[in-house]
């Protein structure tokens, strides 16, 4: 039972963590499935973002709860819930596989429709146990203490997660990480087949739309609906395989361009720009303007049409060239809309999310002379520590106040 019990709020730990220190990635999630059931225009954005930052708060409080063994009836009733929700739903993905990836760990571990249903048919197994045998989990605090416990991981559970969504996620999972070179992550090893993967773009002209490739790409009477990315045929897949800037302009491909460029290049990341936040607009433009001065290049990619981006210019000054990109790539990039990024020579620098723009005390001198410009220091490990501290020593010492405190009073009274 006991043994039943650590797996399962371990899981549910683990579970609601990954989706907590990235909030837009587990709302991105949940579109997912909605539209994939034909829901996606049943409720607001923000109803979606707040049921999947509650979804990760009752996960995680879950395993802390079955952890310590404290509010034993709601934590197990809960997991069971949640597992007898789950698990024919993932039996349902698995066979009709409306949505490749389940997402019930994130980023962190991607599993298959079929190892997410596997996984799930053990972990109700565990759910039933530890609800039969919950009067019998062993607690680690008293009852006069739990309730401490208990308001310590929700509050600290939702200021993590608002505070991700506020900034960036503080774990990249992702395969455009701080660090990485964006044309090795697109590399193939040699001998393998690649997956042949082919942009498409929708347009529209006199009320008629059709689809086109880059190598039939119609003249500037036509406007620009959408850009989607279309798996042909099965093969190696690099972590990065969607990676392609059309210039808005020129109807360019500038990919290669961008990515082999020794000098600095800034990426205003906006997957749609008519839902981008314009309230630090002119942080943007001002690093536009920066960029003019130092001879940087800089552009906006989106996924938007051309009409919007012609709106988005008009309404905040913007200057910078456009590129566009398709949308679930520009989305896996930066979890800010808009977002900022800075590469050089195709290697990912610096991220910075649209509440933490640079502004004109640090763009005080060139890049090379600035830190500003240089690989920001990222270390998952030391974050981990930190996070895991933040949460265990306050913990510990609930803990040492019910056994040293607590206890000792309810013996002397014995």
């Amino acid at each position: 039972m006991n043994l039943c019990r650590f797996v399962l709020g371990g899981t549910f730990i683990f579970s609601g963590f990954v989706k907590a220190i990235d909030p837009l990635g587990s709302f991105y999630k949940i579109q997912d499935y909605l539209v994939a059931f034909g829901m996606g225009e049943w409720f607001p954005s923000y109803a979606m973002l707040f049921f999947a930052i509650l979804l990760s708060a009752i996960e995680f409080c879950i395993g802390i709860f079955l952890f310590m063994g404290i509010r034993r009836h709601l934590a197990s009733s809960l997991a069971l819930l949640l597992m007898c929700v789950m698990t024919p739903l993932t039996l349902y993905l698995a066979i009709a596989d409306p949505v490749s990836d389940c997402g019930c760990f994130g980023d962190a571990v991607v599993l298959t429709n079929w190892q997410t249903f596997g996984k799930n048919v053990f972990l109700i197994f565990a759910a039933i146990v530890v609800f039969r045998e919950r009067k019998q989990l062993i607690r680690f605090v008293t009852l006069k203490v739990e309730w401490m416990v208990s308001l310590y991981t929700i509050l600290y559970i939702f200021v993590l997660s608002f505070g991700c969504l506020k900034d960036l996620p503080i774990l990249d999972f992702r395969p455009y990480r701080i660090g990485i070179n964006i044309v090795e992550g697109m590399e193939v090893p040699e001998g393998a087949e690649p997956s042949i993967f082919e942009t498409r773009f929708v347009l529209e002209k006199d009320g008629n739309r059709q689809e086109f490739g880059l190598e039939d790409y119609p003249d500037s009477t036509w406007t620009f609906i959408e850009a989607r990315t279309i798996l042909k045929k099965k093969g190696y897949e690099p972590p990065i395989h969607d990676f392609s800037l059309l210039e808005v302009e020129t109807g360019e491909d500038i990919t290669e361009r961008v990515l082999s460029d020794d000098g600095y290049t800034f990426l205003l990341i906006a997957h749609r720009i008519e839902e981008a936040d314009d309230s630090n607009i002119d942080l943007v433009n001002e690093v536009y303007d920066y960029c003019v001065e130092y001879g940087y290049t800089f552009y906006g990619v989106t996924s938007s049409s051309e009409e919007e981006i012609e709106y988005w210019c008009d309404r905040t000054g913007a200057e910078y060239p456009f590129c566009q990109m398709d949308d679930i790539t520009l989305k896996t990039i930066v979890r800010s809309n808009p977002g900022l990024l800075l590469l050089k020579h195709g290697t990912i620098l610096n991220k910075w999310s649209n509440n933490r723009l640079p502004d004109e005390y640090d763009l005080t001198d060139s890049l090379d002379k600035l830190e500003l410009g240089q690989q920001k220091d990222v270390d998952d490990w030391r974050t981990i520590g930190y996070v895991v501290l933040w949460f265990v020593v306050p913990l510990m010492l609930i803990v040492a106040l019910d056994v040293f405190i607590v206890r000792r009073r309810e013996q002397k009274r014995i």
